[in-house]
């Protein structure tokens, strides 16, 4: 009975507490808080903000004043961490985690990565701590945004744009990757073992990033063994060879991609084949 007891005391002030907890009033924040993240390369981009409104307010020039470090964004500083090293406009910066500060004008933008994070606002912020300072131009937009906006935008294995966008300003920082050797590196370790697996992602990254043409075509043909029947290893010959020169080697190989999509009912390559095999008649 002590064991009944003690069971169905501890389930009564477990549900208690729950319900304590549960009836705990909130508030929410004038300015949301959001956290995009960007796969970039071989790793990551992760961008944590909060989001202030306009609320009939003028921005840039009024209660962001120009010439002043702004926090690009409210509360706390904006944090961008990088997975790995990259470039940003040009700079090489470590993988790690950075304040991201900002110091707007009306025909400059300021942007600063700076080593300490955990920052509320700009209040402590010290020019001494600044990993790197680098300049952007601003745009204005026509349409009017409302809530302070930051977003990933033409982004490849390779190259990536964040906008931070408000009111009517936009301004666009520059990001490229800095692990090509890595990821060559990379593909020739696993190409080393069954390489089956790995040939269509090889081929698409020499052919991307204007790697040695001869290789990837060299993978084409291995893969074309393995699968006879596949449409995609035609495209990337197509394409390979037109990059070398070879017109009619192109022609021939989106012809024959065709061919080999109508026969296995593949829409998308059947598009893609004669997207390439038009590109090469153009050429």
């Amino acid at each position: 009975m002590r064991k009944i007891y003690l069971l169905v005391a501890t389930v009564l002030l477990a549900c208690c507490s729950y319900k304590s907890y549960a009836q705990v009033p909130r508030i929410p924040e004038a300015s949301s808080t959001q956290t995009i993240i960007q796969d970039f390369g071989l790793g990551k981009v992760t961008v944590t903000y909060s989001r202030p409104n306009v609320k009939d307010r003028k921005i840039f020039g009024g209660i962001i004043p120009w010439g002043e470090v702004w926090r690009t964004g409210a509360n706390a500083a904006t944090v961008i961490t990088f997975s790995e090293k990259v470039l940003i406009e040009g700079n090489s910066v470590p993988a790690g985690s950075y304040s991201l500060f900002s110091i707007p004008e009306k025909n400059e933008w300021t942007i600063i990565l700076n080593k300490v994070v955990k920052q509320w606002g700009a209040y402590s912020y010290k020019q001494t701590e600044d990993f790197l300072r680098f300049t952007v131009k601003p745009m204005r937009v026509s349409e009017k945004r409302e809530t302070f906006t930051m977003a990933f935008a033409n982004s490849t294995t390779k190259f990536s744009d964040l906008y931070l966008v408000w009111d009517h300003t936009s301004v666009m920082i520059h990001l490229q990757t800095d692990d090509d050797a890595k990821i060559t590196a990379n593909i020739d370790e696993l190409m080393k073992g069954d390489r089956k697996p790995y040939y269509f992602n090889a081929i698409q990254y020499y052919y991307e990033n204007n790697k040695d043409v001869d290789k990837a075509l060299g993978w084409v043909y291995e893969a074309e063994k393995i699968e006879p029947k596949g449409p995609w290893y035609k495209l990337w010959e197509s394409r390979l060879l037109l990059r070398k020169g070879d017109k009619a080697g192109a022609i021939a190989a989106a012809e024959a991609g065709i061919a080999l999509s109508k026969a296995s009912k593949d829409d998308e390559y059947e598009r893609l084949n004669k997207e390439a095999l038009d590109h090469a008649k153009d050429y």
